[in-house]
Parts: structure tokens; sequence; C-alpha cells
């Protein structure tokens, strides 16, 4: 139950909660003014969005500042919506993708956990995935992938099916995974929120700390 607790951080009830937009067709996103560096977006949803905390606490802001400690200039575009399905993360990506002031270097990938909260079946999911998977390698955008896990109470079958679309993804799109985006943090009270559903700013500094190295190789491997 504390593992769905802290999977339920892209639930709709967050949504409800949370400022950002969850229904209807987003509204254009201001320009980045990016100059020099890298651009990264973190697509994704409540985990990404930054829900309980203030925006340069959050996932992208922070991430942003590790990059720049190993010498790494990156912009890095928060496009997390809170309480987005893979198929409503789908609907938007080209919107998203278009609005930018260019290509990305890197697109972050977090979607999932709104489809196993609402018992999606898995093989919806991983459609939804993979055409995002599929458009972004369509447009020569490097894709990396944090990924997440069923609830144990969802039952053997459908863990087993949910759980694998990330590994299967991440092999045929040549994607770095980080296999579990909550992984170290959602069992631990003192890098949550209140709510028990978010992490707090240190467990995203804990999460930022894991994935910071992977986004970076990423990066240092180029455009393909």
């Amino acid at each position: 139950m504390l593992l769905l607790q802290g999977l339920g951080g892209c639930s709709p009830d967050a949504a409800q909660q949370n400022t950002a937009a969850t229904q209807g067709t987003p509204s254009p996103a201001p320009a980045i003014p990016v100059v020099d560096g890298r651009l990264v977006v973190a697509f994704g949803d409540s985990l990404y969005a930054g829900y309980g905390v203030l925006p340069q606490q959050s996932f992208p802001a922070q991430l942003e500042r590790a990059l720049a400690d190993r010498g790494i200039a990156a912009t890095v575009r928060n496009a997390g919506v809170s309480g987005d399905t893979t198929a409503a993360g789908r609907h938007r990506l080209a919107f998203t993708l278009d609005g930018l002031p260019r290509t990305p270097d890197l697109v972050m990938v977090n979607l999932g956990g709104n489809d196993m909260l609402r018992g999606i079946d898995p093989a919806e999911t991983r459609a939804n995935l993979t055409a995002i998977c599929a458009e972004l390698q369509r447009r020569g955008i490097p894709i990396l992938l944090t990924g997440m896990i069923a609830a144990p109470n969802m039952g053997r079958t459908y863990a087993d099916a949910f759980n694998a679309i990330y590994r299967d993804l991440a092999k045929t799109y040549g994607a770095p995974l980080y296999p579990f985006f909550l992984d170290g943090v959602v069992t631990d009270p003192a890098l949550m929120l209140p709510d028990r559903i978010h992490p707090n700013p240190r467990g995203i500094d804990a999460i930022v700390a894991k994935v910071t190295p992977l986004v970076a190789t990423s990066l240092k491997r180029g455009r393909r």
C-alpha cells in the first residue's frame, strides 16, 4: 500500500489539486530563452511537474542545477502535467515539441503511473508509450525513460505486463532507462510530503542525484 501511495503522485485527485491544466488543449508554452547549451525536456506527469513544491524545487529545476554542477550547460524544460495518463501525454506531445524554440537534445519521459492506478490495460499503456517514443525517434530526438512499477495489489499478471513495458521500450529505441523514478524515496517518510504521495524537496534531490549521471551521459553522447 505504501508503494501504491507513492505511485499516487500521478493520481487524478492530485491532478485536481495542482494548478497545472489537466483537461482540454494545453495552453501555448512560453518560449525558452536558449542561446547556448543543451535543451532537455522533462515530459511527464506530477512527478516531473513538481506538485507541492516551489518551481525552483521541482525535478527539472534541480536537475538543471545538478547538470550545471557537472559543467554541463543545459536548460531543462518542465513539461510535466499532473494527472496525465500515457494517452494524454501522447495527445500533447507534438504540441509540446512544436512550442519549443528548437529541437531538444534529449526528452525524458515519465508516464504510466496513472494508467496503472486506473487499471488501464498494459497493452494500451504500451501502445501509447510506443507512439511517444516513435514520434521522438522520427524527429531525431534522443530519449531517456524514467519508469514506473505496478503496485503489488494489481496482481502478478498485471505487474508482469506493466513492468516489462519500460524495459522493452528502452531496448527497442536504444534509450537509457532509470527503472523506477521513486526508487529509494517512496519508502522513506522523511523524503515525502505530508500527503505521502509526492516527494518533498529532499526527496526530489535524492532522485536527481541518482538520475543526473544518466542524463549527463545521454547528453554527452550527442544527438543521433
